[in-house]
């Protein structure tokens, strides 16, 4: 298991025109797992949406676990997998954006600044829309928010509902329609924002010669060259 872990150099030469570039352990066994595991929950928690609920609510709390175990990892795990090694700050981001735009960025061995700063954006959004689907799945859980807004109150109220009963009864209904409302906007943000990540993902295989959705299935990328960060 260490072994596999271990981001360890894997070089080998192979057929063709000289030795085949040399090959490295960039993904560990976890991040794939993680990855994989979410493309596949979102997809059934998408699809199950407004058919099965049942499964739609398995698929969220699949998603919950793994942003968690993404979290611990990101702090413990093996190196490329750690955010101290590929988060960057909005300066260097942006630079790297520009470089994108001028077709003269980089090759990083492990996330781009770009690619770092889309997982933020991911992990973020899948949060938020694991948790307020949960707060959706029992009312009672609405009560842990802190209280909202009373100042619409007092347009429902009527002579036969004193003030408690109308704050009450707006907090319990308008909560509810209110964290649909979050609820249905982070996903489609989500969808954005997986749809963004494709489309990064198939520029920067296409600028640097190399099929990266294959090196998140099995782990390995073609080792640094001149040039390249790693």
């Amino acid at each position: 298991m260490i072994d596999l872990l271990a981001d360890d150099e894997q070089g080998h030469d192979g057929p063709g025109d000289g030795a085949q570039a040399a090959r490295v352990r960039v993904w560990d066994p976890l991040v794939r797992v993680f990855h994989w595991g979410v493309v596949l929950a979102v997809a059934v928690a998408w699809l199950t949406a407004d058919e099965v609920q049942q499964i739609h609510e398995v698929a969220g709390y699949a998603v919950a676990g793994l942003v968690a175990f993404r979290l611990l990892w990101g702090l413990v795990g093996s190196r490329h997998a750690r955010f101290a090694a590929f988060l960057k700050g909005p300066r260097a981001t942006l630079a790297y954006l520009g470089d994108m735009i001028a077709g003269r960025e980089r090759r990083y061995l492990g996330h781009n600044p770009a690619g770092a700063a889309m997982i933020v954006a991911l992990l973020l959004t899948l949060s938020g829309t694991a948790f307020t689907g949960w707060l959706m799945a029992e009312p009672d859980r609405v009560a842990m928010l802190p209280s909202l807004p009373q100042i619409v109150a007092p347009a429902f109220a009527d002579e036969d509902h004193d003030d408690h009963d109308v704050v009450t009864a707006w907090r319990g209904e308008g909560a509810n329609e209110a964290l649909e409302e979050v609820h249905e906007v982070l996903a489609n943000l989500l969808l954005l924002l997986a749809a963004l990540h494709v489309g990064g993902v198939v520029l920067a295989s296409f600028r640097h010669h190399e099929n990266l959705p294959l090196a998140m299935v099995t782990g390995d990328k073609r080792a640094a060259g001149p040039g390249d960060i790693t």
